[in-house]
């Protein structure tokens, strides 16, 4: 049977007609705000050019700091999913209390106990790990960044590290738990052994859920790369903090924490645009 298009009441096209002028209405005040914010940012011109090179270094250091942080998190996140799954309760045990210290207190003071404590302890054992890590990267320049204090660096990596290694413990433990059981019982009866099975079946399936999660943890841990200012770490938020403080002009101030700010967004918007598309582009195969 043909359907027949009801026309339109004169109630139903004003409401209609009002949505398209509040659209219309919603795309000028944007392009309002976008042009107004132009010209803000170049009524500051000078020190957009000045500071543009000093920020451009603090985001290499940035970038550098959330890479190495977010690999060892994974490596530590997968290790500790793998402690969870166990069939050992000891093993299961460890790990849950690690993912419940380190989700139960803020990052900031794990930061400070790896700074002020666990260094401490290590070093009345007589053990100076971020002197051997300094002496590796030096033939390499890779501790160009932080030349005068590499033990904030060195630690507030590490505490980064195990911070959201505790949280992708729970990002790869939900990714591998939410494969069907019966995919793992047709391997196994075809033949493969228990790491042929989570290797070529389960770990294949699991990545496509944890993609989104992932992503958004990095881009989180982009951001609280900028704790590590507090231990005069050069990065981003230190620097763009170095250059507000010696401003005694309030507006210019402003200027240069919303300066430091978009550069924070230019590197985590085109992460969270990479989420969505991998998201998309894996579901696809469902």
């Amino acid at each position: 049977m043909e359907q027949t298009i009801k026309p339109l009441t004169n109630v139903e096209s004003k409401q209609r007609n009002w949505l398209v002028i509040l659209d219309y209405l919603f795309y000028i005040i944007c392009v309002l705000a976008i042009a107004w914010f132009i010209y803000y940012l170049y009524s500051f011109k000078e020190q957009f050019v000045l500071y543009l090179p000093s920020l451009l270094q603090a985001v290499e250091a940035t970038i550098s700091i959330s890479v190495v942080g977010m690999v060892l998190a994974v490596i530590l996140g997968f290790i500790g999913a793998m402690g969870r799954l166990s069939r050992f309760p000891v093993i299961r045990w460890i790990t849950t209390v690690y993912v419940e210290l380190v989700r139960g207190t803020p990052i900031l003071v794990q930061l400070l106990l790896w700074e002020f404590g666990v260094s401490a302890l290590l070093s009345q054992f007589g053990f100076d790990p971020y002197s051997l890590a300094f002496q590796i990267l030096t033939p390499l320049q890779g501790n160009s960044l932080v030349p005068d204090d590499f033990k904030g660096l060195f630690y507030g990596v590490i505490g980064l590290s195990f911070a959201y290694g505790g949280y992708m413990t729970e990002v790869f433990r939900a990714g591998i738990e939410s494969v069907q059981r019966g995919q793992t019982e047709a391997a196994l009866s075809l033949g493969l052994n228990a790491r042929q099975t989570m290797r070529r079946i389960i770990l294949p399936q699991a990545i496509r859920i944890t993609i989104p999660p992932f992503t958004n943890y990095f881009i989180t841990l982009i951001q609280d790369s900028a704790l590590l200012s507090v231990f005069s770490v050069v990065e981003l938020e230190q620097q763009t903090y170095a250059f507000a403080f010696t401003q005694t002009n309030s507006d210019v101030k402003m200027f240069v924490f919303i300066y430091g700010a978009l550069f924070y967004l230019a590197i985590c918007y085109p992460l969270a645009l990479l989420s969505r598309y991998l998201e998309a582009r894996m579901a696809v195969a469902y």
